[in-house]
């Protein structure tokens, strides 16, 4: 059985480096159960081999994995949660702690994925209490918040207090895609060490899909190309017909750009096939989640006082119903984002091909589309049109309206 980093793609330093760290946690724990430590020391003051400890190897209580999409940044954490709690130190894939790791079953480790748009004070003050209590297993426990950037100024303070004075045994593991204050706050990041990943090549990518999901090798290339390195969408675009789908409608959009009508209209298609896609992936959970608290509070009921408890309850279905929404909203914002990728991938291909860059193109199945295009805008056209789309993606992550920002960036496109 491979071991806990097995799925970490292209990543072979920061896989060095978190080994180190796992080792040298494990060392700690054995100094505790000899009275020679009691706790987590500061990075580099422990370390699984003998003599000087290196200050790059040691273990500390607070990380950041940073990089880009699909470069890994959760499997990064998780896998080293799991060897943080591996029986060996080694993140061996088969004992107990990194069987219930993985398979987010484990007591000692608490994972924070939001599916709002942000994840607020209340959440964050909760976890930290719980992080604070003694591992039940005897050896770490771990937080590992997946988008630490959505953390709001209130929640990373309080997250910020807990680094600060960090319980013994805990450790806190936060992804998010770069160290820039706008993602991270300056406070946090001074108190955490970085681990940075790079967006893993296509034929690593390509490699674990032919490996792990029984993919054919010629399909997992184009899927490892087409999703640009993102281990996650090359999955989903190897496996899902319907995701093939929606890729082939958003790389026709260049061809519908006919007029001001037709930039409109191809806005309009663009929104609602995110729309779509979102309702769907929420829909199953959304239904699930209103139904268990109905039963939760009641619903059904025929004893005495079951339908006050009923009408008392509005005030948690209306909040559920917030979350519902904001979560909806997220994975609109996401599948609109994963359409932009694409687009943006077209039009950096009718750029590389103006240019006559050495390069392979993202879309081997458009490249002739993108090679009339790169004829008839040329280099300078093609550019503008990569910007606009990028200038899309920036004005929807500050919390531009997703239409406005899609109708002007369709209409860029089409005037170049």
């Amino acid at each position: 059985m491979p071991d806990v980093f097995a799925d970490l793609v292209g990543q072979d330093e920061a896989v060095t480096e978190l080994r180190r760290a796992a080792a040298a946690a494990a060392a700690v724990l054995r100094a505790a159960a000899t009275d020679r430590t009691p706790a987590l020391v500061a990075a580099g003051e422990a370390d699984a081999g003998a003599g000087t400890p290196d200050p790059g190897t040691g273990m500390t209580h607070a990380w950041i994995f940073t990089g880009p999409p699909g470069s890994g940044r959760s499997v990064a954490a998780r896998a080293f949660a799991a060897a943080l709690q591996c029986a060996y130190g080694t993140g061996c894939g088969e004992c107990p702690g990194c069987h219930t790791t993985m398979g987010g079953t484990n007591a000692d480790v608490r994972l924070v994925v939001p599916e709002g748009l942000s994840i607020g004070v209340g959440e964050m003050r909760a976890l930290v209490l719980r992080a604070a209590s003694t591992p039940s297993g005897g050896r770490w426990q771990v937080v590992v918040i997946e988008d630490a950037d959505r953390l709001t100024e209130a929640a990373g303070n309080a997250l910020l207090k807990a680094i600060e004075e960090p319980p013994p045994r805990t450790v806190f593991l936060l992804c998010a895609p770069s160290t820039h204050p706008d993602d991270i706050s300056v406070t946090i990041r001074s108190r955490c060490r970085v681990v940075p990943l790079r967006q893993p090549p296509a034929t690593a990518v390509a490699e674990v899909l032919v490996r792990r999901d029984g993919i054919a090798p010629d399909v997992a290339q184009w899927a490892a190309a087409a999703a640009q390195g993102h281990v996650g969408r090359a999955r989903r675009l190897a496996r899902d017909p319907e995701a093939r789908k929606r890729r082939a409608a958003v790389l026709a959009v260049p061809r519908r750009l006919t007029g001001v009508g037709a930039a409109f209209d191809a806005a309009s298609a663009l929104i609602e096939a995110a729309e779509a896609e979102a309702e769907a992936s929420v829909a199953e959970a959304d239904v699930a989640e209103r139904a268990a608290l109905q039963t939760a509070l009641g619903a059904g009921g025929t004893g005495r006082g079951a339908a006050g408890a009923i009408r008392g309850a509005a005030g948690q279905l209306k909040e559920l119903e917030k979350r519902q929404k904001s979560r909806a909203t997220r994975a609109q914002r996401d599948a609109l984002d994963r359409a932009l990728v694409d687009l943006a991938g077209f039009y950096r291909d009718a750029l590389t091909m103006a240019l006559r860059a050495p390069v392979d193109p993202v879309h081997t199945d458009t490249a002739a589309l993108a090679g009339a295009g790169a004829q008839k805008w040329d280099a300078e056209g093609s550019l503008r049109r990569l910007e606009a789309v990028l200038a899309c993606r920036a004005a929807i992550d500050a919390n531009v309206k997703p239409r406005i920002a899609v109708e002007a960036m369709m209409l860029a496109l089409w005037k170049g």
